[in-house]
């Protein structure tokens, strides 16, 4: 049996000529694993379509809705963004819920979470920049609070956002959770 001995001077393979470096080779199941964990905890917990039979069927209130506050959370520096989605929430609010605004049933307000004569809104709701919530309230003193992120993705279609956040606030006002 012939042994053969190679050394760097002598030409034969090197190690550009492998296809897998050392250190390339230590970080490979550190890179395979966090794929492996990243799927995992994107895939837990879906296993069905939101309002599918996984869906909450009891409200997250117990009584008769009294009031639905829709407030826009600003920052001290808005960009432009945050100020259309602001103004694109309270014209929807004015537009479509004149009489509830007239009668309290619909809050709208523009906070400033900076605002100290504003802290225990802030707080309530758990606003930490510029954002949209909800806040149903029933006449057993319960408080049903929301932030809406899906409004962010219609801030390109007016009428769009107009008609998704005219729908919310109706169904939160007849007591329905489902979305």
């Amino acid at each position: 049996m012939r042994r053969t001995h190679m050394s760097n001077s002598e030409p034969g393979r090197t190690q550009e000529q492998f296809p897998c470096s050392a250190p390339a080779r230590k970080i490979l199941p550190i890179v395979a694993l966090s794929v492996l964990l990243a799927l995992n905890a994107l895939s837990a917990g879906c296993t069905t379509a939101p309002g599918g039979a996984d869906a909450a069927t009891v409200p997250p209130i117990n009584g008769t809705v009294t009031k639905v506050e829709v407030i826009h959370f600003t920052a001290p520096n808005q960009c432009y963004s945050c100020v259309v989605l602001g103004d694109y929430a309270e014209e929807t609010v004015k537009t479509h819920f004149p009489e509830e605004l007239g009668s309290g049933k619909v809050i709208f307000d523009h906070i400033d979470i900076g605002d100290p004569e504003k802290k225990e809104i802030v707080e309530r709701y758990g606003a930490t920049g510029s954002s949209l919530w909800l806040g149903t309230y029933d006449d057993q003193g319960g408080f049903y609070k929301e932030e809406d992120t899906r409004v962010w993705y219609k801030l390109n279609d007016k009428p769009g956002f107009m008609q998704y956040l005219n729908a919310l606030i109706e169904m939160r006002l007849a007591g329905d959770f489902s979305q």
